[in-house]
C-alpha cells in the first residue's frame, strides 16, 4: 500500500506544474495523487498498520494535507476491507503546507507580482521557469534594478562595475546567467546587425565595455616602427584597436607560439612586414581583422595534427593564407621522433594537396615537429630564399 513518504514524493513531482498554474493566474483545482491499491495480505494486523500510517498524515487527522476516499473491497484472505480508492489535495493550502512550501510560495507570488508589474513582457518566461523565481527569491529587487537600468540605457558603454545602479559591486558579475535570460527579453536586439543575435558573451550582448583580447605583434620594418610606434617593435593592443590600425603593412606572418614570435625578431628586417602571435587555436581572435584580407598572409605552425588544423581554421577566415615551414622537406630534415597529441578531428580541411598529405601522415603516426626545433640558420635560409631573392 502507498505510504505517506511515497505520496510526498509524487506530490513534489507535481510542484513545478502547480507553480506554473499559479503564474498563469489559474485557480487551484483538485490535485489527484495516483494511489497504490495493493496491500500486505499476510495478516489483518499488518493491514491495519498500513491503513493507520496513511491515515495519520491525512487532512482528516492533521487538518491539512491529502484527503482519502475509501472503497470497500472484497479480498481473498482479509475478506471485506476499506482500501484508499482516491488520494487528492482539495485546496492550495493543503498541498503547499503538506510539502512545507507555504512561505516559499508566498514569496513566489509576491515576486511574480513584483516582476510582472515592472516588466509584463516577462510573464511567459515566468511560466516557463517558475523554479528560477524561487532560486532568486531574495534577490528580485536588485535584479529588477539592473533590468530597469538596461531598459532605459540599452547601450551603456560602461564596465560592469561602473554601472550606476545601487547594488553590490559584484552583483551583476555574480548573476550574469539569470540577467542574460531576463535582459534578452527586455533589451531589444540590434535590428540591423542580425549576427548580433548570436552573441553569447554578456558584455558584448548588452553593449558593455570589457577587457578585450590582446593582439601581440612584432614589427619587422624599422621605419614603420619608428614612424608609427616611437621605435617600439614588440607591441600588444586590444583586438578592436588592432583592427583599426592604419599603417603601410603589405605582409603578415602569423606564428603559433611565443618561441617563434621571439625568433621573428632575429629575422632580417623586412619592409612593410609584421609578425602576429596566433596563440594556437586563438587565431579565432583575428577573424574579423578586415585589413588582413589586403596583405600577403603566411601561417607558420608546428608540423603536427593540431598545427595543420589551426592552419585550416585560419585559412577558413582568410582564404589567401599560405603556409611557411610546414612542408615535408622541413619535416623530414628535422623530425626527431617526438610524439604529438592525438587528434580526433574528422571534418574536411582547408589544406593544399601537399599539406593534406603531410597532415594525414603526422596525424596517423601521432608525430610532431615543433617550430622551435627548426634551427635558426635554416629558418633564415628559407626566409631569405622566399623574400630576399
Amino acid at each position: 500500500m502507498i505510504t505517506p513518504q511515497e505520496i510526498k514524493k509524487k506530490s513534489e513531482r507535481k510542484y513545478v506544474s502547480v507553480l506554473q498554474s499559479l503564474a498563469k493566474g489559474e485557480p487551484f483545482s483538485k490535485l489527484i495523487i495516483r494511489a497504490d491499491k495493493s496491500y500486505t495480505n499476510s495478516s489483518l494486523s499488518q493491514f491495519a498498520k498500513e491503513i493507520e500510517l496513511i491515515y495519520s498524515q491525512s487532512k482528516e487527522k492533521k487538518g491539512f494535507g491529502y484527503t482519502l476516499d475509501f472503497q470497500q473491497i472484497k479480498t481473498k484472505r482479509l475478506r471485506r476491507q476499506d482500501l484508499p480508492s482516491l488520494i487528492y489535495f482539495e485546496t492550495e493550502r493543503d498541498f503547499f503546507k503538506f510539502l512545507g512550501k507555504e512561505e516559499e510560495v508566498r514569496l513566489f507570488k509576491e515576486n511574480i507580482d513584483l516582476i510582472t508589474r515592472a516588466f509584463p513582457e516577462l510573464t511567459e518566461w515566468i511560466v516557463a521557469s517558475p523554479q528560477k523565481i524561487i532560486d532568486y527569491q531574495d534577490e528580485w529587487e536588485d535584479l529588477l534594478k539592473i533590468c530597469q537600468y538596461f531598459k532605459s540605457n540599452p547601450v551603456p558603454k560602461l564596465y560592469i562595475r561602473e554601472l550606476p545602479v545601487p547594488v553590490h559591486t559584484k552583483f551583476v558579475e555574480n548573476h550574469k546567467g539569470i540577467l542574460f535570460e531576463l535582459l534578452n527579453r527586455i533589451v531589444p536586439y540590434d535590428s540591423i546587425n542580425h549576427a548580433f543575435t548570436k552573441i553569447r558573451e554578456f558584455e558584448k550582448r548588452f553593449n558593455l565595455k570589457y577587457a578585450e583580447t590582446q593582439v601581440r605583434f612584432k614589427i619587422l620594418d624599422a621605419e614603420i616602427s619608428q614612424k608609427y610606434f616611437s621605435g617600439l617593435e614588440d607591441i600588444s593592443t586590444p583586438v578592436s584597436q588592432f583592427a583599426s590600425l592604419q599603417f603601410p603593412i603589405k605582409r603578415v606572418f602569423v606564428v603559433e607560439n611565443k618561441t617563434t614570435l621571439y625568433t621573428a625578431l632575429t629575422l632580417p628586417k623586412m619592409k612593410q612586414t609584421l609578425v602576429l602571435f596566433g596563440k594556437g587555436f586563438g587565431v579565432s581572435d583575428l577573424q574579423n581583422i578586415e585589413w588582413l584580407n589586403e596583405v600577403e598572409l603566411f601561417y607558420w605552425g608546428d608540423i603536427d595534427a593540431q598545427g595543420f588544423e589551426i592552419l585550416s581554421q585560419f585559412r577558413g577566415y582568410f582564404h589567401h593564407t599560405k603556409s611557411i615551414l610546414m612542408d615535408v622537406v622541413t619535416f623530414d630534415k628535422f623530425f626527431d621522433n617526438e610524439v604529438g597529441t592525438i587528434s580526433k578531428l574528422c571534418s574536411s580541411m582547408n589544406l593544399t594537396e601537399e599539406e593534406q598529405k603531410l597532415y594525414e601522415r603526422v596525424k596517423t603516426n601521432q608525430w610532431r615537429l615543433e617550430q622551435e626545433k627548426i634551427p635558426h640558420v635554416y629558418v633564415h635560409q628559407i626566409f631569405s630564399k622566399w623574400f630576399f631573392t
